[in-house]
């Protein structure tokens, strides 16, 4: 799986899976050129520098987080040129430079918050020279969480105003946004649920799992607290989604659990095809959003996951 690359230079690629939040980034792609800005990928870069490849590191990532989005599992392949007559270096030693040499907080910190027993980069293997992060991915989920009984958004615990939608109702109709759900789940064209700015010219894309649920309670919510506040999440699994695709049906979701539309309106909604409607435009805050987790079966014998990879 090496092959050269610069003169007197083998090139060896790896795939790793890595974690984050994303409040102080401008999203998880690199920014050039602009220092009030900055990616995760900007300090991945920076920390692979210390691999002292031939020729610059640089991150394929599998898939792209707007700002404020966090990441439990997201996964990025990487070519390292090592000098003519060094072997490769194993994921163990990519692994572990990675994560030794990552510089910012919120990357660093993501792993205690997220409940991983590993670092940041939470694994990397070496794959095949023309393996790709984005096109390879045959899942991709999204979680979303959201807050109800709490009256405004800074009574919150501190530690969870970033990290999920705080809407201001004591209640939700679970029941009603399980069955909008459904009209959701499988093939369709979702261009009613497109932000503007999306490169996609197919707007068809089969959505295979969504879930609306109660979630478990927060580690930072204190007992007295535990009494108005409950939390709820909503999951998204499909290939690949839309330009804030989860955003937007997470929003329409939310408006039939606040009685503001019923399901057989989303029904409508996704048939309209028209992503300027009063209803659809509206878009969920990004801080409630994660991306979950990114799978692959192509190479080795299964995809992974956060979960899994957290075990390790």
């Amino acid at each position: 799986m090496s092959s050269c690359g610069a003169v007197g230079s083998v090139r060896a690629r790896y795939l790793v899976f890595f974690q984050y939040l994303g409040t102080d980034f401008n999203g998880v792609a690199a920014v050039r050129g602009n220092h009030r800005a900055i990616g995760v990928q900007n300090f991945l870069e920076e920390a692979a520098k210390r691999l002292n490849s031939v020729e610059p590191v640089r991150f394929t990532i599998s898939s792209r987080t707007d700002a404020g989005v966090h990441a439990m599992s997201n996964a990025a392949h990487l070519d390292i040129h090592r000098r003519s007559g060094l072997p490769p270096y194993s994921p163990e030693v990519v692994t572990q430079a990675l994560n030794t040499h990552l510089k910012h907080r919120a990357i660093r910190w993501a792993d205690s918050f997220l409940g991983s027993a590993c670092h940041s980069v939470l694994k990397a293997f070496r794959v095949p020279n023309d393996f790709h992060a984005r096109h390879a991915a045959t899942s991709r989920t999204y979680l979303y969480r959201l807050a109800t009984g709490c009256p405004w958004p800074d009574q919150l615990p501190v530690f969870e105003q970033n990290v999920c939608w705080a809407l201001q109702t004591k209640c939700l109709d679970v029941a009603a946004m399980q069955e909008a759900a459904q009209h959701l789940l499988g093939t369709h064209d979702f261009s009613a649920f497109q932000s503007a700015g999306s490169p996609a010219t197919n707007t068809v894309r089969t959505l295979q799992r969504i879930s609306v649920s109660s979630g478990p309670a927060s580690p930072f919510v204190l007992p007295q607290e535990n009494r108005r506040l409950q939390f709820w999440t909503l999951e998204f699994e499909s290939q690949s989604f839309l330009y804030r695709q989860v955003r937007r049906m997470t929003a329409v979701l939310v408006a039939v659990g606040q009685g503001t539309l019923t399901p057989t309106q989303v029904k409508a909604i996704l048939e309209s095809q028209d992503p300027l409607g009063k209803y659809q435009a509206r878009v969920a805050p990004a801080h409630g959003l994660f991306l979950k987790s990114v799978l692959y079966d192509d190479f080795g014998k299964r995809g992974w996951d956060w979960k899994e990879l957290g075990s390790h």
